[in-house]
């Protein structure tokens, strides 16, 4: 082979990226073609190093679409009613807390090994045995595959499944224990919980000690978040060397016991590494911890036998034996967060140095310590923007504060109390140390959360400006090429006021069980219903204000079609989230009136409320509000809930009015609404259902979609295309779905589709 290893990492490691970029896996044959190819270019007499390199880079191609391919099968063989496993439980029990969701690692199906092992989550009875993470178990379990809500600047739930090999959910049906024995972890976790004094920051020590993050409460998670010291507060990189640092100290005054000549840089890596070992082993082998003690591995194997390179030939090699040891893990954003952030650092410390006397001496240390925490505050703009949706222009202030106290101070003091768990007093006055050490950590980061700033979809295109002011800073070309500077600038600013080219449009955003439909123009939005609420959130907090956001829309006015929870969940929190917008409604006392004969216009819109005739305390069903939109060549009508009777109502007394270019279609397909004689008369092109994919209803209706088909209308519901988009120009409009047409990926695909197991 003519490749060195650099090569050799770099041609796996993009052999694997086109895995987020397919918007269909190839069949299986193409697999066999490519590596075909890969082997006619490796034995060629006169093969160059491209040609080589070539040849890795397809069979790393290969390897990756082998495992999606085995994903996508794993989803299909599992995704049945009745399925026979034997797994391990791998969520941690907490003391007091028995939660009814659980986690298993499947070793056999049916009675099959499957290889490589998934993770299922599955809804736990409690009428069945108490478990605890390590037994070993035999469930009967309904399985679904994995689903999740799609929409524009929303979490991505099938990727991050997928990525973490989550791929199907269901309930356990009956579980026959096989291995009571809890693991070695839970037991430690139980222990060290029921010994620990009664702490302030317990859920956040908890986690730096385990890696169990699920049980910080949303207001904590959202702190953390907003003021960008999330890192902090588990496992995270930075504490796994701190760890590796801990065992190299110990080796160190271990060897002040010993003789010279038994003293040298072998023992103190050896500890170090199997101190960094254990703390990945306490965390319960998470991905971004396992990360962390792979490339610290690699780093101490690189020291321990004195091989010399650059930092960038380490980050690279590590990517790619990460890569190759799992290819979906190209989808998981926390891995290219922890790639991004060490390529930030790499790039910023051989970019932009500091001068060499503030390189050594503790009286340069507070300008060695902005110097970083500027780096990472100006460099990781773009990643933070794409996953997070926003910066915290304070972040390099909570920082600056809080990594010292926590990296510095509150993890030793985790670790030694973790070491002296056996003498509960010596621990337990190690754990009150540390958290009062977190409390002065965390005092003043409230008042720097409201510097939190939620970017649009317009950020990413100016959100690598540091990097390119570094480079350009660097290479001394400001003054040089600064009419290219300035175009550059003139571009990004009129990118920035672009227009679309439609002139106004619909979004049925997913929101699961409910409705929620955007109708949008020059920047500014008409919401009509606010999806469901569910108790400790809704689908405004979860799904409508990071679409608004991500689009860049300002509400201006809000429609409560009727009563019902799935309809009207997410009003609260609009409200407060744009109190100068109005509210209209079918029910009595709750904003301005929508009844038949109201007609308003809005940005050149007009909006004419068809139904119901007269308000209601708590509008039901057939009191919806219903609305028809126009500007003048294409109308939309939405219905909310309506049923027959109110369908029937409109067909009397609005029939002239109800013809349309889009029909939101009528309580979410029920059968109980969408009669023919009301379709005929809308006469729609296109029809657009909310609903959840996996819900209890079995909504929409068979019966209702194949009425929609015989009257030649295109059908588009959220289960099967997630966010839903229709164009509007004066002479011309068109649909996009968000898995067929807006972001069309393979790890979107509607997995199990063809099971009615729903």
């Amino acid at each position: 082979m003519n490749l060195s290893l650099t090569q050799l990492a770099s041609a796996w490691v993009a052999g694997t990226l086109p895995l987020m970029f397919l918007p269909e896996l190839p069949a299986t044959w193409v697999s066999g073609l490519l590596i075909a190819i890969a082997a006619g270019l490796s034995r060629s007499d006169r093969a160059a190093a491209a040609t080589t390199w070539l040849a890795i880079f397809l069979l790393a191609m290969v390897w990756a679409l082998m495992h999606a391919h085995t994903a996508l099968t794993q989803i299909e063989t599992l995704s049945q009613r009745n399925v026979a496993l034997e797994g391990a439980v791998t969520s941690i029990v907490m003391p007091g807390q028995q939660d009814d969701r659980v986690t298993v690692r499947v070793q056999k199906v049916n009675g099959r090994w499957v290889f490589p092992p998934i993770t299922i989550s599955a809804y736990w009875p409690p009428a069945e045995p108490m478990r605890c993470a390590g037994q070993r178990w035999q469930l009967q379990t309904a399985l679904r595959p994995v689903h999740s809500q799609l929409n524009e600047g929303g979490f991505d739930g099938q990727r991050w499944a997928v990525a973490n090999h989550r791929l199907l959910e269901g309930k356990v049906l009956k579980a026959y224990p096989l291995s009571t024995k809890c693991s070695y972890r839970q037991r430690f976790i139980s222990y060290i919980q029921q010994t620990m004094p009664e702490a302030r920051h317990q859920a956040i020590l908890l986690a730096l000690a385990f890696g169990e993050s699920r049980f910080l409460d949303d207001d904590t998670r959202l702190l953390l978040q907003q003021t960008g010291v999330a890192h902090l507060m588990a496992i995270s990189g930075l504490h796994i060397a701190v760890a590796a640092l801990f065992g190299w100290w110990l080796a160190r005054a271990i060897q002040g016991f010993l003789p010279v000549t038994w003293i040298g840089h072998r023992f103190p890596l050896m500890l170090s590494g199997l101190v960094a070992l254990a703390y990945v082993g306490l965390s319960g082998a998470n991905p971004p911890a396992v990360r962390s003690g792979l490339a610290l591995g690699v780093w101490l194997s690189l020291r321990l036998f004195s091989v010399k390179c650059s930092g960038w030939q380490v980050g690279l090699w590590c990517m790619a034996l990460m890569l190759f040891f799992d290819p979906l893990m190209v989808l998981s954003d926390s891995f290219w967060l922890s790639c991004f952030a060490v390529s930030a650092l790499l790039f910023w410390y051989h970019w932009c140095p500091l001068p060499f006397r503030y390189t050594t001496g503790w009286r340069w240390v507070g300008v060695r310590w902005f110097h970083l925490q500027f780096s990472m505050f100006i460099l990781l703009v773009p990643l933070q923007a794409g996953i997070f949706g926003g910066v915290n222009a304070a972040s390099l202030v909570a920082n600056l504060w809080a990594v010292p106290w926590v990296s510095c101070l509150v993890v030793p003091l985790v670790l030694l109390s973790l070491v002296f768990s056996f003498w509960p007093l010596l621990a337990g006055c190690l754990w009150e140390s540390a958290d009062l050490l977190l409390s002065c950590a965390l005092k003043p980061l409230p008042l720097l959360q409201s510097g939190w700033l939620f970017l649009d979809r317009r950020a990413l295109f100016w959100s690598g400006a540091g990097w390119l002011a570094v480079i350009a800073w660097r290479l001394g070309s400001v003054r040089k090429h600064a009419p290219l500077g300035l175009a550059v600038i003139l571009l990004t600013a009129a990118y920035m006021r672009a227009r679309p080219a439609e002139t106004w449009r619909l979004d049925m955003i997913d929101v699961g069980h409910g409705l929620a439909v955007l109708i949008e123009k020059q920047g500014k939005g008409v919401l009509f219903d606010t999806g469901n609420r569910w108790e400790g959130g809704d689908s405004a907090q979860r799904t409508i204000l990071p679409f608004l956001r991500w689009r860049h829309v300002e509400l201006e006015e809000i429609i409560i079609s009727h009563s019902h929870l799935d309809h009207q969940g997410g009003l609260e929190t609009l409200q407060a989230a744009f109190p100068q917008a109005n509210l209209r409604s079918a029910q009595q006392a709750l904003g301005l009136p929508c009844r038949q004969g109201e007609t308003w216009q809005w940005r050149g819109l007009t909006f004419r409320a068809l139904w119901p005739k007269t308000l209601a305390g708590q509008a039901g069903n057939n009191q919806s509000c219903v609305v028809a939109v126009t500007d003048g060549h294409h109308q939309i009508l939405l219905t909310g809930d309506i049923e027959q009777d109110a369908e029937r109502a409109l067909l009397r007394e609005q029939r002239a009015a109800l013809a349309s270019t889009v029909l939101q279609v009528p309580h979410h397909g029920s059968n109980s609404s969408s009669i023919a004689p009301f379709l005929r008369a809308v006469n729609p092109q296109a029809a657009l259902v909310s609903a959840s994919r996996f819900n209890a209803w079995h909504l929409p209706a068979k019966k209702v979609r194949s009425r929609y088909q015989d009257n030649h209308i295109r059908w588009w519901e959220t289960p099967w295309s997630g966010q839903i988009t229709v164009l509007f120009s004066h002479d011309r409009w068109q649909i996009k779905g968000f898995r067929e047409q807006i972001m069309p990926r393979w790890y979107h695909q509607r997995f199990g589709v063809q099971r009615d197991n729903e």
